[in-house]
């Protein structure tokens, strides 16, 4: 297979980003189409789709091949098999995601999606898109018991004061303090955490911030949000 380009988007690690698309509705991304695939005449009529489908290569586990029992999120440390579940470390290491296409720019000539939704690392490559069909893949009858829905935490975030500070200092305040709460509703700590005390401080990269956070009983703290330059730990 050949990639047809890549994914630039508000995940510069692999902690943080949620586990399903669609959970956090402001992660944004670009996707740059390369190479002979770069032409405007590739994306013609995809405008008129609200939805696409985009499907990726796992690019961080190449080299980690894979095994028939996988931990997913929700299993408490208990095992499924690969293909029961979304893991990422596959036979082959082949993601699909459906994210909302927001607009397509013509950038010199060639196109550059511009998504939201996204829940895919930055730098991925993508190896192609396609129309959501909404009649064809909508299937509302469709049940899957061990994953009903998204697991997000009705936890409120709290912004400290160094964390709401740097906000005001963002051109982008009101939609990085959306995002960060996005993400942290969805809570990215390993399964194994959540069901007990856990006082440790965590980090996450997103966009070009370090945001440090900290899940109490009846809150999410963000306890600070700097350059991520600055992080040397």
């Amino acid at each position: 297979m050949t990639s047809i380009g890549t994914l630039h988007s508000c995940f510069k690690e692999k902690f943080g980003i949620p586990r399903q698309p669609g959970l956090a509705n402001t992660a944004r991304a670009e996707l740059r189409l390369e190479n002979e695939f770069a032409t405007m005449d590739a994306v013609r009529g995809l405008e008129q789709c609200s939805h696409i489908w985009v499907l990726f290569l796992f690019s961080e586990h190449l080299d980690r091949g894979w095994t028939p029992l996988v931990r997913p999120p929700r299993s408490g440390g208990g095992k499924l098999g690969v293909f029961a579940t979304r893991a990422t470390f596959r036979p082959n290491p082949i993601g699909m995601s459906v994210v909302k296409l927001e607009r397509i720019e013509n950038r010199n000539g060639q196109p550059v999606l511009h998504l939201s939704g996204v829940d895919i690392l930055d730098g991925t490559p993508v190896l192609d898109i396609k129309p959501y069909l909404p009649y064809a893949d909508r299937l509302d009858e469709a049940d899957y018991p061990y994953a009903p829905d998204g697991q997000k935490t009705a936890l409120s975030v709290v912004f400290s004061e160094q964390a709401q500070q740097r906000l005001s200092k963002d051109s982008a305040a009101a939609q990085l303090q959306q995002l960060i709460i996005d993400v942290l509703s969805c809570d990215p700590r390993p399964t194994h955490r959540r069901k007990r005390d856990d006082e440790r401080v965590y980090g996450t990269l997103l966009e070009h911030y370090n945001v440090r956070w900290q899940i109490q009983q009846d809150r999410i703290d963000v306890l600070a949000i700097d350059p991520a330059t600055d992080n040397t730990d």
